[in-house]
């Protein structure tokens, strides 16, 4: 029998209101809501790999169905939106909270490990401000799929179970622009050890709820960081250090597969080092560290690619900020801050040497920094796929260092939008880059054999391309849901060669350049 509990309902207080409407919630740490019924929940997605690790069937019950459409709660549940707030675009934004996010509690797996189940699009909630709390089904079909791609590509995220049509419309306005039109309604499952984000603990501080605040954190450090010992000031800012930690390795890993989250907001940040809050994310298909595929980011690209990782620290600011009440040390929190840049310049050398196939050598880390900055160069000389410039680049054999440029870069013909531009000086860039790469790798001593296998274990062949989701977004609203399965089955083995499945590893088409959806998305959902 599946068994539920919630150690966040029973630890921290909750609001005293029991009525669903929005309001400002003082004092609480989340608000008791449950999800409203939907007219003809359908299954449109089931992930076994996540329902074995929850303990759950191969295949859902109709009563799970229904749980997860919204229209029924198992014994043990405990359904709450969580009260938080956060920095928007870098301005304090005040309470926020699950505004169409519902948890409906604590699964405890086979294993003991405990899970939160959480709801998103089941209805509104007291954080729902001037929204339904509904989500459509594009929206939530790129949830589902983005979080098991990511995780079979080793990055840290939350997972997603299932994806559950409402058989409702929800009016959406997909850029904005006045063009409001009905949508199918869908719900995702979400799962994670925890959805706490930055956001829930500078809510309270921002309104002087010391104790509330303090409550917060105790439980976090008790539940999710026992290893940092009993609550005080020095296993507070220990907590900050590891969260600052975790956070420098997640933007590495994000760097490392193109990722573009596009709404890093302190209430997108998770205090576990998860991704965490997918909407408009994109993958880089042509190389540029200034893309952002928001278009509400637009035009001061502040999410962009190449802005990620400061961005963070920026985040982390906010987070100190939250947290100096009870470590009462300012020093000590900034240089955890001045830390982070160091720690993140590490991982980033660390990834770009693993991506490049080269071994570590202190002595030569200056060269490697160097080998790697006019990479970023080139890469941007002519529209380039990241993707598939990174795994061909495994297929330049040393045997092709002494040829001709064009020969030298033929390896990665598949990477170029535009060909025809690949000559003169870009193709002398690639040419002379190539041959430095080819010269330091070989430098280690290793087997080209043995070096290309480590490179294609870290640069992955398949990533869940926006182009790709509208494709199948558009089959799976006509009911053809064969596609969706395919797309994730190839998604859970990125890095394997998988015959017959090109089509899911081809750069983006010209059609699909400046199509909504396919290039650039907004907040809507």
């Amino acid at each position: 029998m599946t068994r539920f509990d919630d150690r966040f309902v029973r630890a921290l207080p909750g609001d005293a209101e029991p009525a669903n409407f929005v309001r400002q919630v003082r004092g609480a740490a989340y608000s008791r809501v449950t999800p409203t019924p939907v007219t003809q929940p359908r299954l449109l997605a089931w992930v076994p790999r996540v329902a074995e690790l929850l303990g759950l069937p191969e295949a859902p019950t109709d009563e799970w169905v229904r749980v997860l459409g919204g229209n029924h709660t198992l014994e043990g549940m405990a359904p709450y939106a969580a009260c938080y707030g956060g920095h928007q675009f870098g301005n304090w934004a005040g309470q926020l909270g699950d505004g169409r996010a519902i948890t409906l509690g604590e699964l405890i797996a086979p294993d003991q490990s405990r899970w939160e189940l959480q709801l998103k699009g089941p209805g509104p909630t007291p954080y729902s401000r001037r929204a339904d709390g509904r989500a459509v089904l594009r929206s939530s079909l790129r949830e589902l799929v983005c979080s098991e791609a990511m995780f079979h590509l080793g990055v840290p995220t939350t997972r997603a179970l299932a994806l559950v049509a409402t058989g409702d419309d929800v009016v959406r306005d997909l850029l904005y622009d006045g063009n409001a039109r009905p949508e199918p309604g869908a719900i995702t499952t979400r799962v994670a050890p925890s959805f706490l984000r930055f956001g829930s603990y500078e809510l309270p501080a921002s309104r002087g709820d010391v104790a509330l605040l303090k409550a917060l954190v105790d439980f976090t450090l008790t539940t999710h960081f026992p290893g940092l010992g009993a609550p005080s000031a020095d296993s507070y800012l220990r907590f900050f250090a590891e969260v600052s930690r975790r956070t420098a390795s997640l933007m590495m890993e994000w760097q490392r597969v193109g990722f573009v989250h596009g709404v890093m907001n302190t209430d997108n940040m998770s205090i576990l080092g998860l991704t965490i809050d997918y909407g408009p994310y994109g993958w880089l298909e042509g190389f540029d560290p200034s893309w952002t595929p928001n278009t509400t980011d637009l035009p001061g690209r502040r999410y962009a690619f190449g802005n990620q990782p400061s961005v963070a620290q920026w985040n982390l600011l906010s987070l100190a900020n939250a947290l100096l009440p009870l470590v009462e040390d300012q020093q000590a929190l900034e240089a955890v801050l001045d830390g982070y840049s160091e720690v993140a310049a590490g991982a980033q050398l660390a990834m770009m040497r693993k991506k490049l196939g080269l071994l570590e050598h202190p002595e030569r880390e200056r060269d490697d920094r160097e080998l790697m900055r006019d990479l970023y160069r080139v890469l941007v000389s002519t529209e380039t796929d990241m993707t598939l410039f990174f795994r061909g680049l495994a297929a330049v054999t040393p045997a092709l260092r002494d040829a001709a440029d064009d020969a030298l870069v033929k390896p990665l013909a598949e990477a170029f939008y535009a060909p025809h531009e690949v000559e003169g000086g870009v193709l002398a860039g690639f040419g002379a880059w190539l041959r430095r790469w080819l010269a330091r790798a070989g430098a280690d001593g290793r087997p080209h054999e043995v070096r290309a296998a480590q490179m294609n274990a870290v640069n992955p062949l398949y990533v869940p391309r926006n182009y790709l989701a509208q494709t199948v977004i558009s089959a799976t609203e006509q009911g053809e849901l064969s596609m969706l399965q395919q797309w994730l089955e190839v998604l859970a083995r990125p890095y394997d060669e998988q015959p017959g499945m090109e089509r899911w590893a081809a750069r983006r088409p010209e059609w699909a350049r400046h199509q909504p959806g396919s290039s650039m998305l907004s907040c809507s959902s």
